[in-house]
């Protein structure tokens, strides 16, 4: 191999793509998205204002955020087929294949699907983003024979979220963190799952066929279903003292253990999973009950001390979930209905600015006469 034929495994380090959508400041310790800093956004602005500062490229002022949650409403029913379509999926389907299977079916109802320019694919976007909530709390309902919940449209849009997921409206507190986590998981430069949702894009697929490839991604223990695999640690111990051996027994095993470490944010913790964990205290106050806090906070110190690495997002976000009263399945799933915005903002950049992927490799087979 020569010099310009490098191989380097998982892509590590190698910058496939140039954006204007956000990027990972490893100097800073930032994620910057359209020139502001994440975390700064998700103290004082909403789910919605992120997806008019994604979508339609500025923060917006009160009358415009007004308009992008009345244009989210507007899009919150889904045809009846497509709900028809997951009644046919087998008993114990997992949620995210449910999402998968939705999502796909609703490129049928699209009359330009196959129009990739800006303004229909920012039209699409918001169209896609009125609907995955109630995908993905309707998809889950019928999945466990329960009856499909309707949107509220009294309800903010991560309120309404909220209350189709829980069937119970929630809190002020309750609705502020479950918007913030919303936040949180929006926008994330380029994960597994928005590589994927851009190489299928850069073929000109249409955005649903670009999503649906990335739920199936997401999907995955090492991106967005790490968040269930913490929960169920967290339950499976039940106590300080053994979620303490249990970490002690998997670091011994040499065993993965979720929640943990980040493949850019390598020497400190996300700055995404700091927020969570003051959300996580917040809840536990509120109700309580600190077990939860106390318990991923002993298990924050031993991964330090003994491997160096530190919480990421996922890590915290599911005992608040957990905490929220969201069923473990939905992790996940409201993990990419909080990114699609983001995905649906990389895919409209690839369509616009399009090279199709196609990278080589580094042969390791025999050569046969």
């Amino acid at each position: 191999m020569g010099a310009e034929e490098r191989f380097f495994p998982g892509l590590d380090g190698v910058v496939a793509a140039e954006t204007r959508i956000s990027f990972l400041d490893t100097v800073q310790g930032e994620i910057v998205i359209k020139g502001y800093d994440l975390i700064e956004l998700s103290k004082t602005r909403s789910y919605v204002e992120i997806v008019h500062l994604l979508l339609d490229e500025a923060l917006p002022n009160a009358e415009q955020k007004a308009e992008v949650e009345s244009k989210l409403k507007q899009e919150y029913d889904l045809p009846a087929e497509v709900l028809n379509i997951i009644k046919l999926l087998p008993e114990h389907t997992h949620p995210m294949d449910g999402l998968r299977t939705g999502l796909s079916a609703l490129s049928g109802y699209d009359s330009q699907l196959d129009d990739c320019t800006r303004a229909v694919n920012v039209n699409r976007a918001y169209k896609l983003l009125g609907k995955v909530p109630g995908i993905v709390a309707n998809s889950y309902r019928i999945i466990n024979k329960q009856e499909p919940i309707s949107p509220l449209q009294e309800l903010s849009y991560s309120a309404n979220f909220f209350y189709m997921i829980t069937g119970k409206q929630p809190t002020a507190l309750e609705e502020s963190i479950f918007d913030r986590s919303l936040v949180l998981y929006s926008e994330h430069e380029m994960p597994n799952s928005t590589f994927t949702a851009r190489v299928i894009a850069s073929t000109l697929s249409d955005l649903y066929g670009a999503l649906t490839g990335a739920v199936a991604s997401l999907k995955g223990n090492l991106h967005g279903g790490a968040n269930e695999a913490v929960m169920h640690m967290l339950l499976e111990a039940g106590t300080v003292s053994n979620f303490e051996e249990l970490l002690e027994t998997k670091l011994r095993n040499k065993d993965r253990i979720m929640g943990f470490g980040h493949r850019v944010y390598m020497k400190k913790m996300d700055p995404r999973a700091l927020l969570m964990k003051e959300a996580l205290q917040q809840l536990c106050d509120a109700k309580g009950d600190d077990l939860l806090y106390r318990m991923c906070e002993a298990g924050e110190k031993i991964m330090e001390r003994e491997k160096g690495i530190y919480p990421n997002l996922d890590y915290y976000a599911a005992p608040v979930y957990w905490m929220l009263g969201i069923p473990i399945p939905l992790y996940t799933p409201i993990f990419f209905s909080a990114r699609t915005v983001g995905l649906c903002a990389h895919v409209i950049e690839q369509h616009n600015h399009n090279r199709l992927f196609r990278p080589r490799v580094h042969y390791i087979g025999k050569r046969r006469a």
